[in-house]
């Protein structure tokens, strides 16, 4: 279980006061945020642009230095394992980003694997077995950049699985695709908690994924938890007039919003 507590991240902003002076400003994207990720399941992170949803992923996957708290994978902590944790998460993104275009299929996932440590037969190995998961082994030594939409995201999401994670971070992972082979990823998503019990968080604006596929839920708004439960849960205890998940997000959002203008 990953074990997220108190985690926050504050940028510094400079500002322009007067004519020659600057000031700093400290904006938190996250606010001691505290939330769980357990194997087996996947676990919703949502909420509006600008909630926090991607600098969190971003710590979660070590991209990003929290500026406080702490995050722990299976009882070893960041701080102390960041290097071993490297290796034990990886992430998914939509669209067409964290691949090569002008490198093929295999080439993509040769430097990927390259960079986790993997050489030699093992990462052979790990390769023909990915690109015959994701249905590419076909079209491993063709460039990227002739690749469909579909094919590049199955190609993404070989490469986030090259080092075997136990937790995989989806951001926005159908982004884009056709309506089949978005439902083929979902598919995959399920069978990957259900068979290899990875552990998944998704963020995503499409709530019907969201109704789908995911077990427990948070919704942050600027930077803070604003509630958690099941889909279930929330819904009914929402005060917007409909129940739709997607319309009971928006309606906490204004609710918070309102209450801080009137504050």
């Amino acid at each position: 279980m990953i074990k997220v507590r108190d985690l926050t991240k504050v940028y510094v902003v400079k500002e322009k006061k007067g004519f020659l002076k600057k000031s700093k400003k400290h904006l938190a994207a996250v606010d001691k945020l505290s939330f769980n990720i357990k194997k087996g399941e996947i676990t919703g992170l949502l909420g509006i642009n600008g909630a926090g949803k991607t600098t969190t992923v971003k710590m979660l996957s070590t991209l990003l230095e929290p500026t406080e708290g702490d995050i722990s994978y299976d009882g070893k902590y960041l701080k102390k394992n960041e290097k071993l944790i490297k290796r034990k998460v990886n992430m998914i993104a939509g669209g067409e980003r964290m691949i090569y275009w002008r490198l093929t299929a295999k080439e993509n996932l040769r430097y990927f694997g390259s960079m986790y440590g993997l050489h030699g037969k093992e990462l052979q190995e790990r390769m023909e077995y990915l690109l015959e998961l994701v249905g590419l082994q076909d079209k491993a030594d063709i460039p990227v950049e002739k690749f469909s939409k579909g094919m590049k995201q199955r190609l993404q999401i070989a490469r986030g699985l090259i080092n075997d994670p136990d937790y995989i971070f989806l951001d926005e992972p159908t982004l884009g695709l056709d309506v089949q082979i978005a439902k083929e990823m979902r598919e995959f998503f399920v069978r990957l908690v259900k068979e290899d019990n990875k552990g998944i968080l998704l963020t995503t604006h499409y709530m019907k994924e969201v109704e789908e596929l995911c077990r427990y839920i948070y919704i942050l708004n600027e930077g803070k938890l604003l509630r958690e439960g099941t889909v279930k849960d929330i819904t009914k205890l929402s005060t917007a007039k409909d129940s739709k998940l997607e319309n009971v997000l928006l309606k906490m959002a204004q609710d918070v919003n309102k209450q801080r203008d009137v504050i």
